[in-house]
């Protein structure tokens, strides 16, 4: 089994980007995509945490578990575009926008009421002091509630603004947000 994945990987190794389903499903892997592939080196998104031969398959999670690095390093640039999207695959329900060329992660829900956007507010701002890395917080009317993250210091996204989406998507705020109307 181990031979035979690996040779499916090698086979795969000069493809940069593929949006398939992974050949691990039925290996152990139900429901894991392929995000990026390295040599000896493979990207899924996946519940968990697996090695098979030569792959380690590595999660999106991993960001998360990432620690933002001083922002007032003159080393620190923005990414380029192409660099956003592969990460963005890594942090669910945020997208990409530019304002006035400076590249930006937006995310954007509905809370229940204006002292529950307040009460989110505080759940990111606690986890963004930790990270030492501060997003733009919009409450929009009484209850539209925005985020915009990009490294300011850099004039666009940097890993920094990715790692704090994802322990963004880590909290849990479902007490505070709207919920859907049901269909009839």
């Amino acid at each position: 089994m181990i031979r035979g994945m690996q040779t499916r990987l090698l086979a795969l190794a000069n493809v940069p980007l593929l949006r398939a389903k992974a050949p691990f499903q039925g290996h152990g892997c139900s429901d894991c995509w392929i995000v990026k592939l390295h040599t000896g080196h493979v990207n899924v998104s996946s519940n968990r945490r697996f090695t098979y031969g030569f792959c380690s398959c590595s999660l999106p999670q991993d960001l998360a578990g990432k620690k933002c690095v001083p922002c007032n390093s003159k080393d620190i640039r923005a990414m380029s575009e192409q660099s956003a999207n592969e990460l963005l695959v890594q942090v669910q329900g945020w997208g990409l926008v530019s304002e006035g060329g400076i590249l930006k992660l937006h995310r954007s829900w509905k809370v229940k009421s204006f002292t529950k956007g307040l009460e989110f507010f505080q759940l990111v701002a606690n986890t963004a002091e930790a990270e030492g890395h501060h997003p733009d917080l919009h409450l929009v009317g009484w209850n539209n509630v925005k985020i915009d993250l990009w490294t300011h210091s850099a004039g666009g996204l940097t890993e920094n603004d990715f790692i704090l989406a994802a322990k963004i998507n880590t909290l849990s705020f479902d007490h505070l947000l709207r919920k859907k109307a049901s269909a009839k």
